[in-house]
């Protein structure tokens, strides 16, 4: 390239706008630059950013006179066309600034900016020689504990100080502090293994002497199960659930590793001896599961989106397993999306065995640093590592060269959905236009599919397979509907379990299996009431009640965090007659304590898994038979499969039903039979039992029969009459305000502005159901537009209106958040 020539590059940075920027390259770097590089550019009068370079041109720009970037950080592009394209996609359709796209896509390790703070690795240990300029920052770092780039760049007395830090990050002696926040614990699970003190004949002379000794049968019997299995999975070590899954006692377990005979040992598991992939095949398909298989490859010459219908513990997951071997064998990558991964212990042990070092797990609680492994691997297309992606929404977001079928499973979940911060996207309908865009396919797997998605089967847009068996032929659960307003008239109540439901707790733990319970609602109680006078303690800043936590003896706020010591009288009129409504996961876990006192019960919801190995913790404990009853929140619906659970209960089915949200039948049926679905997955039929206030509501009822079908044609009726997904698209409009009477005033305003152009589309403005939040009150406005309509004219419009209310100078301080297509 003639390194005089005049270049120009258009790159993204990584705020909040629109458009992209122009920047001159200086000539020395002419021969340098190249699309999809990051650059160190300043912006504004004294901040410098990372940003990507998108295009490279000649163009002298019109509007004003383009600064010089000022380094080039990357040998070789980090980004590719297709992710490009992607990008501006999301920020199209979603509406959402370019700058927000790349700030959710990219690790923030590749996003160094003036703001920007630093601190000395925990794990550095001076003796690395360094060059004089990264002397000086670890020095300065020593001194001061953390410095933003901007100050560490007045330190040294340099422009930009990115390219140096960029070094010391890689050579782990500093840490950026978003990094340090985001620290991942690798996942850990115990493992047994023989004690690597005994030889094979050592081995073997303590089989003999246990075999011999008719007081040790068990811990013959103990250790011949685990040579076995150890054979089975060709490894060194066995986890310690599936022993006590095949009938080892934990007793025996123990007193083999107090004898010195085996080893129980903490290993993660993204570091566990790989098996090589050629050494082991997958199951063999069930008769319905390969018919399934061979029609998704039949529907996938024709369409490439398939839809796999399948009731819970059908066995989807090996229909995937299938498909992705064969994938990876054609030298493709594979993309495996799960709505939180937080929740996938179990299918990344299942598929380890199989694809071995071919996996990589990308999450945002992952490190920066294995981000950037798995991001780079990615890119290169290397052929023997991280070839499979098991990831949540972020990973859509990949650098994939190669991509050949991305699997969305559990595709109804929520999940899926970004709320904030803004891009607001969907991964599940991202993954679409990211497999067209790499001429991929896509396989949606679920028993209970979106509306949207079902319609689009029903319709022929997309493949549809069936999967209407569970595997081995077991049973779907038997389910049960107690009536709550019945048992409370006949005093047959116990606390908020119906003496039902006790009794068949009660039986279960008789037989020893164990109990899933369901309410979605953590805390103690939703709701203290002044019996005299109806006061109720409401937080400071949103306009929600307070909900009562027991264990910390508060009153919080589930939306702005806020807490406040509970109140022994009214200090409204003075009552010391306070009494608490309704229950949440924290009160059932109390009341049982009392009605099954020899059980072993745990809670799941957010309360007990902030700590980000509490979750694999309780889930390891429940899998191995440590705990009898489990309490849970949402968290307990999703995919998880014990073998041992043969009952669920669901406390309270009109509290999801009663929601005010068109999707609250669909979010209802999902969520009571995916957790019913946690019943009864081994030989035995499970059982399912539903207190309700409304036994012959027609979604109970719809539960009750596992008739997803019914269901689907029911309401698919409602949304058509009532103008929603999937006939109609919608556009979330949610504007914010400190004060309440300019927030009015705007909503009005805008509102009537949208009315103008869109007519009987535009419903509200309305308050939502919480109309302040942290201080900030809110208005709602729903744009309701024919799925026909041409998508990209209707937010053309809507962006020109927003432009225009903004432009003026009373609505400058108005905020206005987007949500296309809200969960």
């Amino acid at each position: 390239m003639d390194e005089r020539k005049t270049l120009f590059v258009d790159v993204i940075l990584p705020i909040p706008v629109h458009r992209e920027f122009t920047y001159r390259v200086p000539y020395e770097m002419n021969d340098f630059i190249q699309e999809g590089v990051r650059v160190v550019v300043p912006f504004g009068k004294s901040k410098f950013y990372t940003a990507v370079v998108t295009k490279l041109h000649t163009q002298i720009p019109k509007d004003y006179t383009a600064k010089y970037l000022e380094l080039i950080l990357d040998e070789a592009p980090i980004i590719t066309g297709n992710q490009y394209a992607f990008w501006k996609w999301i920020a199209k359709y979603y509406m959402a600034p370019i700058g927000d796209v790349l700030n959710a896509a990219l690790p923030a390790n590749f996003k160094l900016a003036s703001e920007t703070k630093v601190l000395i690795h925990p794990d550095f240990e001076r003796g690395e020689e360094l060059h004089e300029k990264e002397l000086e920052i670890v020095d300065a770092l020593e001194i001061r504990g953390e410095l933003t780039l901007k100050e560490l760049a007045e330190i040294l007395q340099v422009k930009n100080v990115q390219s140096i830090v960029k070094r010391l990050i890689d050579k782990s002696i500093v840490i950026t502090q978003e990094e340090l926040n985001q620290k991942y614990t690798p996942k850990k699970e115990s493992f047994v293994g023989i004690n690597p003190v005994f030889s094979e004949d050592e081995l073997n002379d303590v089989l003999t002497t246990l075999e011999n000794n008719k007081s040790k049968a068990s811990q013959f019997e103990g250790l011949l199960l685990l040579l076995k299995l150890k054979a089975d999975l060709k490894d060194i070590y066995v986890p310690k659930k599936r022993l006590l899954e095949e009938g080892l006692s934990a007793s025996t377990l123990s007193t083999l590793e107090k004898n010195g005979y085996v080893v129980i040992e903490k290993l993660e598991i993204s570091r566990l001896k790989q098996v090589n992939a050629e050494d082991n095949h997958l199951k063999e398909l069930s008769e319905e599961q390969d018919l399934a298989f061979n029609q998704i490859k039949q529907l996938f010459e024709n369409h490439f989106v398939t839809l796999l219908h399948g009731v819970t513990g059908s066995g989807k997951t090996e229909v995937y397993m299938k498909l992705i071997k064969e994938q990876l064998d054609e030298g493709k990558q594979v993309l495996f999306l799960l709505p939180e991964i937080a929740l996938t212990t179990q299918l990344i042990q299942r598929l380890s065995v199989y694809f071995g070092d071919l996996i990589g797990v990308y999450h945002s609680k992952f490190n920066q640093n294995e981000r950037v492994e798995i991001w780079n691997n990615v890119l290169a297309n290397n052929p023997s590592k991280f070839r499979l992606i098991v990831g949540a929404r972020s990973s859509v977001f990949l650098p994939f060269k190669n991509l050949g079928l991305i699997i969305v499973d559990e595709e109804h979940e929520s999940s899926f959905k970004q709320y904030d911060p803004s891009p607001r996207y969907n991964a599940r309908d991202a993954a679409l236009v990211l497999a067209k865009l790499h001429q991929a396919k896509v396989l949606l797997g679920s028993a209970t599919p979106a509306m949207e998605t079902y319609y689009n089967a029903q319709t022929g847009k997309y493949g549809l397979v069936e999967l209407n068996k569970r595997y081995s032929g077991v049973q779907l659960p038997e389910i049960l509907c107690v009536d709550l307003r019945k048992a409370r008239r006949q005093n047959s109540m116990q606390s908020d379990f119906s003496v039902f439901l006790v009794d068949e707790m009660r039986t279960t733990l008789a037989k020893g299996k164990q109990i899933i319970l369901f309410q979605n609602r953590r805390g103690y109680t939703p709701l203290w009431m002044c019996e005299i006078c109806h006061w109720t303690p409401r937080c400071v800043n949103c306009d929600v009640s307070l909900t009562y936590h027991k264990h910390t003896n508060s009153l919080k706020c589930h939306y702005c965090g806020h807490i406040q010591a509970p109140m022994g009288t009214c200090p409204s009129c003075g009552s010391t007659r306070i009494k608490m409504l309704g229950f949440g996961t924290e009160k059932i876990e109390d009341d049982l304590q009392d009605i099954l006192p020899s059980a072993t019960i745990q809670r799941l919801d957010l309360d007990t898994t902030r700590n980000k190995n509490a979750y694999e913790t309780i889930l390891n404990n429940f899998g191995s038979g440590e705990i009898d009853i489990l309490i849970g929140t949402q968290m307990v619906s999703k995919g998880l499969d014990f073998k041992n659970v043969a009952l669920v209960g669901i406390l309270d089915a009109d509290m999801m039903l009663n929601r005010s949200d068109f999707r609250a039948f669909e979010r209802s049926f999902q969520l009571m039979s995916q957790v019913a679905g946690r019943a009864g997955r081994d030989k035995e039929r499970g059982k399912v039992i539903i207190q309700t206030g409304d036994p012959e509501h027609w979604v109970i009822q719809k539960v009750h029969e596992h008739d997803y079908i019914g269901f689907y044609k029911h309401e698919i009726i409602e949304r058509k009459n009532f103008f929603y997904p999937p006939y109609y698209k919608i556009i979330t409009i949610l504007l914010k305000h400190k004060d309440e009477n300019v927030l009015n005033r705007g909503a009005n305003e805008f509102a009537n502005a949208l009315k103008g152009v869109f007519k009987e589309r535009v419903l509200g403005p309305e308050y939502p159901s919480i109309k302040r939040i942290q201080n900030t009150y809110l208005k709602q406005i729903i744009l309701k537009i024919e799925r026909d309509a041409p998508d990209s004219k209707v937010k053309e419009k809507v962006n020109e209106l927003i432009d225009l209310f903004l432009s003026q100078a009373n609505n400058k301080s108005i905020k206005i958040v987007l949500d296309v297509d809200p969960a």
